[in-house]
């Protein structure tokens, strides 16, 4: 299901990933956890392509049969391309500007003609090449985003210590978003997500919005829009660090029910040993590696 290798991260010159190898099968609930700053959240966020790993020559990282590095091409230096284009932009424009100046006010009449053919020429010289790198780069780094962007949103489920659902929106409606981002119909999505809310003991509160639910209510809506486009891997960051103990229980074996049911595999980074404990296995990371 989840196969990573050799997995490297810098924050500049910090280095917090130091060549994390990983395996997690089709169906397995594995915890994360360690102190903090032990490089938990951000393995979290590459593995569920979030973020993306510093470049090493043996690094992979395959989700479910699939390359994700090669659609995050970290073997190319993507930042040097974008700073060169915004180099050849910059030059091009003060070169354009000066032309004009320099036409405007220090031309003879001598020399009207040549000028007029040099600057006509040299003119589109910057301009050609920024439309070179623009489609060279960013129609290219477009491109991947969306195709990595659908692949996330497909295969993937995010569950945060904050719900993040949106305050204006009902229950149903939140849920539903993902499924509409992934151009699901509607009468097909809603169907799909009152099942959810109904498994999770949510039928009753499907029109109401996040400020008229409990943190226990708005957490299980948030695992309910993980789930709607029936995802291979859920991730979850401290999922029950927000909640009242009796609350963060109820979640914890509702992961364990959700597996049972679904047979989707949980990947879950958390400080509550209870839930670590739980697992089927519990993975230690200290100092940006796994250590057992």
């Amino acid at each position: 299901m989840i196969h990573a290798k050799n997995i490297h991260k810098f924050y500049d010159k910090l280095e917090v990933l130091k060549g994390v190898d990983l395996h997690i099968k089709k169906g397995e609930i594995v915890s994360i956890v360690g102190a903090s700053g032990a490089g938990k959240t951000t393995l979290l966020q590459i593995l569920g392509t979030l973020d993306k790993p510093d470049y090493a020559p043996d690094s992979s990282l395959t989700i479910n049969g699939k390359n994700v590095l090669e659609l995050q091409d970290i073997k190319n230096d993507n930042s040097r391309e974008e700073k060169t284009f915004k180099i050849i932009t910059w030059t091009g424009s003060v070169y354009i500007v000066l032309l004009a100046i320099y036409l405007l006010f220090f031309r003879t009449k001598i020399f009207d003609d040549t000028l007029r053919l040099v600057a006509s020429i040299t003119l589109f010289l910057p301009i050609i090449t920024m439309l070179f790198y623009y489609n060279r780069y960013f129609k290219k780094k477009s491109k991947q985003d969306r195709i990595l962007s659908d692949f996330r949103n497909l295969n993937l489920g995010f569950i945060f210590q904050f719900h993040q659902l949106l305050p204006e929106f009902t229950a149903l409606e939140n849920v539903c978003i993902p499924a509409y981002i992934a151009g699901k119909k509607t009468s097909e999505t809603e169907a799909e997500a009152k099942k959810l809310l109904h498994f999770l003991g949510l039928s009753h509160r499907i029109n109401h919005k996040p400020s008229e639910l409990s943190g226990g209510e708005q957490q299980r809506v948030a695992v309910a829009r993980a789930l709607i486009n029936k995802p291979d891997v859920i991730f979850a960051d401290e999922p029950s660090g927000n909640l009242d103990t009796h609350s963060a229980e109820n979640l914890h074996q509702l992961f364990f029910q959700l597996r049972d049911e679904f047979g989707q595999t949980f990947v879950i980074v958390t400080h509550n040993e209870e839930l670590a404990n739980m697992a089927d296995r519990k993975l230690v990371m200290s100092d940006g590696q796994i250590i057992s």
